[in-house]
């Protein structure tokens, strides 16, 4: 850590240069106005508080926050994913093994008496501990070393909090759990002999599946999107847990608003299924629900019912508010090419759920672009039988 980038002209620097979009090529390529501090340097602090106006408005804010590699800002929780973590936790104590960047125990430390933040990395943990210090985060304790060995040498805690790398130097990047450093799977029966309550983030591409075979004591499973884009899984391991009911909680977090929707994993295999022709209204899960795999508890949960087992849109004659896309249906065809030509679109948004060809493919097919009001879904109803619906999108504040 180069501890002249913090100097006040400096800071002015990167500051002025971030906040006007200065093409940083040219930074790159220009000699580094300031002794001691070189122009790549000087780009990495750039870059870093770019990313970090969207994804961290508390880091960009504040004046002296010093930024890691790009590699280890866009591996770090978004503020929006890691507020949404502290409020799983409570308690006195919570050590994190693998630290990072910090942005998950900034949140946890307003949450937990005393966060101990642990970094392998010599250069990351020092970033780190300054940047709480700009921020005020007195309760957090940051620990250079192997966040296993720190764990080793420490009292019982309350919640211990792991992100496992998915780099792993033999493998290359990697999404099993038995493949990230540190092997969690592993080292379960130590950990539990440290505390009782265990919080994991895990890749949003993990398999739920797969994670549930080779993880224990499971009591929740957090899918996590922002934006309808799945951005983590989050797994609560409880010691004391009795049963093998795993609850699992979808929430996409969203401008206006969070969709939430919460099923037991042991009930999903058991719920009936309901089909039905395309009624009147049509529903699209967000992408947190569809992650989850709850297609029969969401249908349940909301009385609707599915176009086909497998395509995972539901239709019903009155309009609920669901969490997802809601679509009125103008009218449904027979999926041919002749007779979608002859609806004259030449402009629509283009899903497919359960069909045989890719949205390129139709494009380029019937000579439709992207965008405009006209949605169009291609799909295979409950008579397995290949359909389009023409539908059209209701904002979610309208309910009738």
């Amino acid at each position: 850590m180069n501890t002249k980038i913090l100097h006040t002209d400096v800071q002015d620097f990167i500051i002025k240069k971030s906040d006007n979009q200065t093409d940083i090529n040219t930074i790159i390529l220009s000699k580094s106005p300031f002794e001691g501090i070189t122009s790549q340097e000087l780009a990495q602090q750039i870059l870093g508080r770019r990313k970090a106006k969207t994804k961290l408005p508390a880091w960009y804010s504040k004046k002296g926050i010093y930024y890691p590699p790009t590699l280890n800002l866009e591996q770090t929780s978004s503020e929006i994913t890691a507020l949404y973590k502290s409020l799983l936790v409570q308690g006195d104590t919570l050590i994190d093994l693998t630290g990072g960047f910090g942005i998950d125990d900034y949140y946890f430390s307003k949450k937990i008496g005393t966060v101990i933040h642990c970094e392998l990395n010599n250069e990351l943990s020092t970033i780190a501990a300054h940047n709480f210090g700009i921020l005020d985060s007195k309760n957090i304790d940051t620990k250079q070393g192997d966040g296993l060995t720190i764990l080793e040498n420490q009292n019982s805690v309350d919640w211990i909090y792991i992100d496992p790398s998915r780099r792993n130097d033999q493998k290359g990047k990697v999404f099993f759990l038995e493949d990230c450093i540190p092997n969690v799977p592993v080292h379960l029966a130590s950990f539990f002999g440290k505390t009782n309550q265990i919080l994991i983030k895990t890749s949003p591409l993990l398999d739920i599946h797969s994670g549930c075979k080779v993880l224990r004591n499971i009591k929740e499973i957090h899918v996590v999107a922002v934006q309808n884009e799945v951005k983590e899984l989050l797994w609560i391991l409880d010691k004391n847990l009795n049963n093998d009911d795993i609850r699992i909680h979808t929430i996409n977090i969203l401008k206006e608003k969070s969709q939430e929707f919460s099923f037991m994993r042991n009930q999903e295999p058991n719920e009936s299924l309901s089909l039905g022709m395309p009624k009147k209204y049509l529903y699209e899960p967000n992408s947190a629900i569809l992650k989850s795999g709850g297609f029969l508890s969401i249908s349940k949960a909301y009385k609707l019912e599915k176009l086909h087992a497998h395509s995972h849109l539901y239709t019903s004659d009155s309009f609920i508010d669901f969490p997802g896309r809601s679509f009125e249906i103008i009218t449904t065809y027979p999926y041919q090419k002749k007779t979608i030509a002859s609806l004259g679109i030449n402009k629509a948004n283009i899903t497919t759920r359960n069909f045989p060809e890719t949205v390129a493919v139709l494009r380029k097919k019937l000579k439709i672009k992207d965008g405009g009001d006209v949605y169009l879904f291609f799909t295979t109803n409950s008579a397995n039988k290949k359909i389009v619906l023409h539908c059209q999108k209701i904002n979610p504040k309208v309910t009738n």
